[in-house]
């Protein structure tokens, strides 16, 4: 005797914590981004071409320079928005002679004071963080610190010309949380020296430290970088974009599991980041962190799945309507791994409002027959 069993409806929400932009209804910071390229670098990294990370071709911005910068930006800021910080970013700010960092400073805070803007926030090395430095800014409304970490494997810091040690990192982490600026750290992955367990270690290494949120980059090798000569002469072998993604995401779940906000994974995309152009090899992608977190979205809904001990003919997943290229991948790379994987006919993706940009809903029909 046959018998078709009573469709039964699976739920599975995956928490995966993707950043705030995939968060419907949340506010974001407006950025005013001020590049100082270069600006107090006491030496050039292996993998830096800072004019090409950043565009710019100039270091310290005029005055007028700097009013123009602002202003342009006030203008597009709109209402639906968190602080508004103007950001010295590209450069070692700290590094900069105290008169030039006052002199910026200055003409920031005038729009603090104008209640235009909330707040400053700059980007440094390590090794520029102590007592002097820090009592230099401190009658500004500087908010935000981020130190360009790369990593905290000693070895790996010596290989790439970093100049500074991982104590170099504790000891500023300990000074700015002391002083309580929010603390933001930078790492790298696939630098010269680098490996998969490497960079994990810095993850977890970071962590410890409790910053407030963290940015990931792959290393790029770009024209005019020590790093370009190295793989000229094949001395040095980037990582390839699959490989990047797989270890960004692993490192990504290390700050997921401990709180830690990762606001951002790969560089921003500019003219010259095009590969052909500035960079000559090395996983750079315009949508690096949307390959990230479609790959965890994937192996999200493949865990659960496996779990279930089911055969499924078809399901139906539905996502947030901000979520569903993610969920989706690249050209639906991720729906015809999950059919193919689960010998699916169908898998249907619809838009659920009442779903947070990083859950996913599965309704799963069961379509079996029992032969008593």
């Amino acid at each position: 005797m046959r018998s078709r069993m009573q469709p039964a409806k699976l739920l599975i929400f995956l928490q995966i914590k993707a950043k705030h932009r995939l968060m419907p209804n949340s506010k974001r910071d407006f950025i005013i981004p001020v590049f100082v390229p270069h600006a107090g670098c006491p030496h050039q990294c292996i993998f830096c071409n800072q004019n090409t990370v950043t565009g710019e071709k100039k270091s310290i911005p005029s005055q007028k320079e700097l009013d123009n910068i602002i202003e342009t930006f006030l203008r597009y800021k709109g209402d639906n928005r968190n602080r508004v910080q103007i950001a010295f970013y590209g450069g070692n700010f700290l590094g900069i002679d105290d008169g030039k960092i006052k002199q910026l400073l200055v003409a920031a805070t005038k729009y603090v004071t104008d209640g235009l803007v909330d707040s400053i926030r700059f980007s440094t090395r390590p090794d520029t963080i102590d007592d002097h430095k820090l009592g230099c800014i401190e009658s500004f409304p500087v908010r935000t610190i981020e130190l360009g970490v790369q990593s905290m494997v000693d070895s790996v810091l010596l290989l790439s010309k970093r100049g500074h040690t991982n104590s170099d990192t504790i000891n500023a982490v300990g000074l700015l949380k002391k002083r309580n600026f929010e603390t933001g750290l930078q790492m790298m992955i696939g630098l010269p020296g680098d490996d998969e367990n490497k960079s994990i270690a810095t993850a977890h290494l970071i962590s410890a430290l409790c910053p407030d949120f963290v940015r990931i980059y792959p290393t790029l090798v770009l024209a005019g970088s020590a790093l370009a000569v190295l793989y000229a002469k094949k001395k040095y072998e980037p990582l390839s974009i699959e490989q990047a993604v797989s270890v960004t995401k692993k490192i990504y779940l290390v700050f997921k599991e401990n709180n830690i906000k990762v606001i951002r994974m790969g560089l921003q995309a500019t003219d010259d980041l095009k590969e052909g152009s500035s960079v000559i090899a090395g996983p750079y992608h315009p949508s690096f962190g949307h390959l990230v977190y479609s790959e965890i979205f994937l192996d999200k809904i493949i865990n659960m799945l496996k779990s279930q001990n089911q055969n499924y003919e078809s399901i139906l997943i539905k996502v947030h309507p901000k979520s569903i290229s993610i969920l989706r991948g690249l050209k639906n790379k991720n729906i015809q791994t999950i059919k193919d994987l689960f010998c699916l006919k169908s898998i249907r993706v619809i838009p659920d409002i009442s779903l947070s940009g990083d859950e996913a809903k599965i309704d799963g029909l069961i379509r079996s027959i029992k032969i008593d």
